[in-house]
């Protein structure tokens, strides 16, 4: 067999896996190794197995995934995204839809400590749904604007499919969370004009609060505080130039765990079972790396993505035409598979092409993050509608799913926006970098 047809054997016995419910790093670890020694032979596919663990659990830069994880978990644990949930509903509770805002602010806060949409959507949503529900709100808004939201874990930093990323493509990790920055507040500011355009065609969508009194307003700041002031430095910090973002991840958990311990929020048995989930959640994420860093050198062998890229090129769409297909490519994607899985599978592909074409890696980490965020609400998987769906259990997926559709629309117009001025995503990297 030549080794484009080893290669396309690997891809579909990958996928294969991925049928049977094989995990992703198991299925992505023994397409690439047996593809390897197909090429190969056993002894370099050995070789390539012993190098990319070793540099996994030893490279310094992916040290990031625990410490973040840590920060996010210790964080839910002690509750302190409740106190950015009341402090957003003091402030925009009042106007029509401001629960469901409210949601969205939280999960957009929750989300620079947590780096996981999962968890972000989780954590916002078991205090946002309930006070939604009780105010009158309706399932397809209240369900709907924290499936959204969480999303947004995915894309503010830490985010972990930008760390992701960042490994896959050896990109730097900080260009990449500074080029997150602009893109999650725009994206924000969008979920919430359409959570505003729904209730003012549905009033009865989204009913007013009760006005919060100005004193109280900023009384609420104190249980907001902690998590605003971690985000503050260690973002902050990463963007005046003292962390690196290893640091700011160092620097962040210890600072949760000294305000939950102060506050006396959390007890040594919850630290317990957070200090577990951390592990078990970032050993999940470096096997995946390490089934990621096999599967890349085997596709480099079979030199299948530059052949992708010749066909994409002989199609004569031009570099934009060549992106569109890309993108509508992972949308289709994302109706069937997590968002961990995308990245993992298909950035080792993809990217040689957004290469080829000229485009910033940089940038195309944006919108590669931003497109797998609307498979994460796109029907028939969208992880987060599951997500909702589990801590909403009389709400239809149905109407989790029609819910979501504002909110989705809102992601395709930033992808617009980002095309056409990429500078949304690369003022404040080069500005910091150059």
């Amino acid at each position: 067999m030549t080794e484009t047809t080893i290669g396309l054997v690997g891809i579909g016995g990958m996928f294969v896996l991925l049928a049977l419910r094989v995990p992703v790093a198991m299925a992505l670890l023994a397409a690439g190794f047996f593809g390897t020694w197909a090429l190969n032979g056993q002894r370099s596919a050995v070789a390539v197995l012993s190098s990319e663990t070793f540099s996994a659990v030893s490279s310094y830069s992916l040290i990031v995934i625990p410490l973040f994880i840590l920060m996010g978990n210790v964080s839910s644990a002690a509750g302190f995204s409740r106190g950015l949930y009341e402090l957003a509903y003091a402030w925009v509770g009042r106007f029509r839809g401001g629960l469901a805002s409210a949601s969205i602010l939280g999960c957009a806060a929750f989300s620079a400590v947590s780096g996981s949409s999962v968890a972000t959507a989780v954590t916002i949503g078991r205090v946002a749904i309930p006070e939604m529900k009780r105010f009158g709100y309706h399932d397809r808004l209240s369900t709907g604007a924290v499936a959204a939201g969480g999303t947004l874990g995915y894309l503010i930093p830490p985010s972990t499919g930008f760390v992701l990323y960042s490994i896959l493509t050896e990109q730097s990790l900080g260009r990449l969370f500074m080029a997150g920055i602009l893109p999650g507040l725009i994206l924000t500011i969008l979920f919430i004009a359409a959570i505003v355009l729904t209730t003012y065609l549905d009033p009865t969508a989204g009913p007013k609060g009760k006005p919060v009194p100005m004193r109280e307003r900023f009384a609420r700041l104190m249980g907001a505080a902690p998590l605003i002031v971690v985000i503050v430095i260690s973002i902050g910090g990463i963007y005046a130039g003292i962390f690196t973002p290893v640091e700011a991840a160092g620097i962040g958990a210890f600072l949760v765990l000294i305000f939950a311990f102060i506050g006396q929020r959390i007890s040594l048995k919850a630290l317990h079972g957070v200090f577990l989930d951390t592990v078990k959640t970032s050993t999940m994420l470096y096997v995946i790396i390490i089934g990621a860093g096999i599967f890349s050198p085997f596709l480099a062998f079979t030199q299948i993505p530059q052949g992708l890229s010749d066909a994409l090129a002989s199609l004569g769409l031009g570099p934009l035409g060549t992106l569109i297909i890309i993108m509508a490519a992972y949308i289709v994607l994302g109706m069937f598979m997590d968002a961990l899985s995308m990245l993992v599978i298909t950035i080792p592909i993809v990217y040689p092409v957004i290469l080829t074409l000229g485009y910033d890696p940089i940038w195309f980490g944006v919108i590669a993050v931003i497109v797998i965020e609307m498979g994460m609400i796109t029907p028939p998987v969208g992880i987060n509608v599951f997500v909702v769906k589990a801590i909403s259990p009389g709400v239809p997926m149905s109407t989790i799913f029609r819910g979501v559709l504002p909110f989705w629309f809102a992601m395709l117009v930033v992808l617009i926006l980002l095309i056409a001025f990429p500078q949304i995503a690369l003022l404040i990297p080069n500005s910091m970098f150059g």
